[in-house]
C-alpha cells in the first residue's frame, strides 16, 4: 500500500512539474512574440517618421533623417538576405560573419546620427555632414555588395539546376519519340526476320512444302470431323425358326390369331 501512495505521490510530482515546464516554455514563446512585435512596430513607426522628416524638413534636420532612412534600409534588407541564403547556403556563414561585424559599424553611425538630430547646434553638425555621409556611404556600399552577392550566387544556382533539368528534358524526350527513328529499322528486321535469305546450310526442302497441300487439307478435314475411328460394324442377328425351337413341359402352347 505505501508502494501504491509512494508511486503515485511520484507521478503528481512529476506531472507538476512538466506543468510548470510547459507554462514556462510558454510564458517564454508569448513574451518573445510581445517584444517581437513591439520591435517591429517600433521599428515601422521609426522608419515612417524618419521618411517624413526626410521630406518634411530642410536643411540639417532632413539630411540627417535621409542618411539614418538609408543606412537602415540598406542594412535591414542585406540582413533579410543573407539569412534568407544561409538557411539553404552554408558556405553563406563568413558572409554572414562579415555582416554582423558591419551591423556593429551602422549601429554605432546610427545613434550618432540619432543624437545629432537633438543636437541645437546645426551649425557644427553642417560640418560634421560630409564625414557623415562618407561613413554611410561606405555602409551601405559594403552591406549592398554583400546582399548582392547573395543573391547572384542563389540565381547562379537557381540556373545551374535549370540548365540541367533542361537537358534532362531533352533527353527524356528524345526517349519518348524513339519510334521516328527505331521503328522503320526494327519493321525492316522483322521483315528480314520472316524471310531469311538462302544461303549455305539453307537450301533443304521444307517438309510441309513437299507435302501434297490437298492430301493434307482432306486428311486435316477428316481428322476433324470424323471424331473417334469408327468400329467395324456389327453384324445382324438371325432371329431363331419357331419350329425348331425346343418347348418345355411348362410352356402353354401359342394359340392362333383369330382375325374379325
Amino acid at each position: 500500500m505505501e508502494a501504491v501512495i509512494t508511486i503515485l505521490a511520484l507521478l503528481v510530482v512529476v506531472f507538476i512539474a512538466l506543468g510548470v515546464y510547459a507554462t514556462v516554455k510558454a510564458v517564454g514563446a508569448a513574451k518573445r512574440g510581445v517584444d517581437r512585435t513591439i520591435t517591429q512596430a517600433r521599428r515601422t513607426v521609426e522608419d515612417t517618421t524618419l521618411r517624413a522628416k526626410s521630406f518634411g524638413q530642410p536643411g540639417v534636420a532632413g539630411e540627417l533623417a535621409q542618411l539614418r532612412l538609408s543606412l537602415r534600409t540598406s542594412m535591414r534588407a542585406t540582413q533579410d538576405a543573407l539569412h534568407a541564403g544561409a538557411a539553404e547556403d552554408a558556405s553563406l556563414a563568413e558572409s554572414v560573419a562579415l555582416f554582423r561585424r558591419l551591423s556593429a559599424h551602422g549601429l554605432e553611425l546610427d545613434d550618432e546620427l540619432k543624437r545629432l538630430e537633438r543636437e541645437p547646434d546645426r551649425t557644427t553638425v553642417a560640418s560634421l555632414l560630409p564625414k557623415l555621409r562618407e561613413r554611410t556611404r561606405q555602409i551601405t556600399h559594403s552591406a549592398e555588395s554583400l546582399r548582392w552577392a547573395a543573391r547572384d550566387r542563389a540565381r547562379q544556382f537557381a540556373d545551374d539546376d535549370l540548365d540541367a533539368l533542361n537537358a534532362q528534358i531533352d533527353i527524356e524526350a528524345g526517349a519518348l519519340r524513339h519510334w521516328t527513328t527505331d521503328e522503320p529499322a526494327q519493321s525492316g528486321g522483322a521483315k528480314n526476320a520472316a524471310s531469311p535469305g538462302r544461303g549455305p546450310g539453307t537450301d533443304w526442302p521444307d517438309p510441309a512444302a513437299t507435302t501434297d497441300p490437298s492430301a493434307t487439307n482432306s486428311s486435316t478435314a477428316d481428322e476433324a470431323w470424323s471424331g473417334p475411328a469408327r468400329e467395324e460394324s456389327p453384324q445382324a442377328i438371325t432371329a431363331p425358326d419357331p419350329r425348331l425351337r425346343t418347348t418345355y413341359p411348362w410352356q402353354k402352347s401359342t394359340r392362333p390369331e383369330t382375325t374379325n
